[in-house]
């Protein structure tokens, strides 16, 4: 390979996060050589497969520029809804998912059109909208847990391909290839960056910002209520404090991935390769017995380091272009 080829291959966004996520894996293999035991693959996938899909019902509401702080209510009212469902409704588990799903579109679709209707931002609305549909899951579990969950779904959190990829992998593998297709390939991805890029450009182009803005929460949200409806499968239960934690996952992985969080910026891969590297730190913790409360300030630790990098890599830019 020639040296050209490295410099460009060193200039991709998922160049530098991969190296990191690869030096990780050695160093904690070095020091723990159980590390990448059959047993910890599959936590590790577990995690990777849930946690993904917190990281971007975040991601697509940064790329257009936005933060939604109800990711989690969002994610956790969809558990409950597909948890009652099935326990107090007897519904079949296809129906249940769908009407869960749908939930999550409307809780998203609702955020987005509260946003563009009001003129409001995004962190107000969804922090209200967050309190909105947290009360609503109390007010119908009354804060006890739902443990009625179909014998199928309680055996799909805990199935595994050739006894090594949990099933939990297979959705997430889907949902993160048609992500990555919706952003780079189809127009509506472009729409949704360019949003985020400059809104005004975006509009006077002819891009109807508004049903982009209420798109994306719409895609948010169904990413949260899929989280949702997986972590019910994994716990057999639908606990009322699901997406209590998901806040600052859902902003650490795709920040430590390169997302701008001024918007027009954003990658699946990255964002994946982000919360391998939230994973492998929580396993290593768990390994090396070191106090789990140790996690939020590594994640704090994490998001600050990871503005800064993308702060001086904009100025940068910023100052090459001048």
């Amino acid at each position: 390979m020639s040296k050209q080829s490295l410099l460009r291959l060193a200039q991709a966004d998922w160049f530098g996060p991969l190296v990191v996520t690869l030096a990780a894996i050695a160093i904690i293999r070095g020091f723990s050589p159980d590390f990448l035991s059959p047993y910890n693959i599959q936590t590790l996938l577990i995690a990777l497969a849930i946690n993904a899909l917190i990281a971007f019902s975040q991601m697509i509401i940064i790329a257009i520029g936005q933060m939604n702080l109800s990711v989690g209510a969002i994610g956790g009212l969809a558990a409950i809804a597909f948890a009652g469902m099935m326990q107090v409704w007897h519904l079949p588990v296809a129906l249940a998912a769908i009407l869960s799903l749908l939930i999550g579109i409307f809780c998203g679709a609702l955020n987005g059109a509260l946003i563009s209707a009001t003129g409001i931002s995004a962190f107000v609305i969804t922090l209200a909208t967050l309190a909105i549909y947290k009360g609503i899951n109390l007010g119908i579990t009354q804060a006890q847990p739902f443990y009625g969950i179909a014998a199928s779904v309680k055996h799909f959190g805990n199935a595994a391909l050739f006894g090594l990829i949990p099933m939990l992998a297979v959705p997430t593998a889907i949902i993160a290839v048609a992500l990555w297709f919706l952003l780079t390939r189809l127009p509506i991805g472009r729409f949704i960056l360019a949003v985020g890029g400059n809104e005004h450009a975006a509009s006077l182009s002819g891009i109807s910002v508004r049903s982009v803005v209420i798109l994306a929460h719409a895609i948010s949200g169904f990413l949260a209520a899929c989280a949702g409806m997986l972590l019910v499968a994994r716990l057999q239960l639908g606990q009322p404090s699901i997406g209590d934690d998901w806040l600052i996952l859902s902003f650490a992985a795709p920040v430590i991935g390169g997302a701008v969080l001024s918007g027009g910026h954003v990658s699946v891969v990255t964002t994946l390769l982000g919360v391998a590297m939230v994973a492998l730190i929580t396993q290593a913790l768990v390994v090396f017995s070191i106090d789990p409360f140790l996690v939020q300030v590594v994640l704090g630790l994490l998001i600050l380091a990871a503005v800064g990098i993308n702060r001086l890599r904009e100025t940068h830019l910023i100052a090459r272009r001048a």
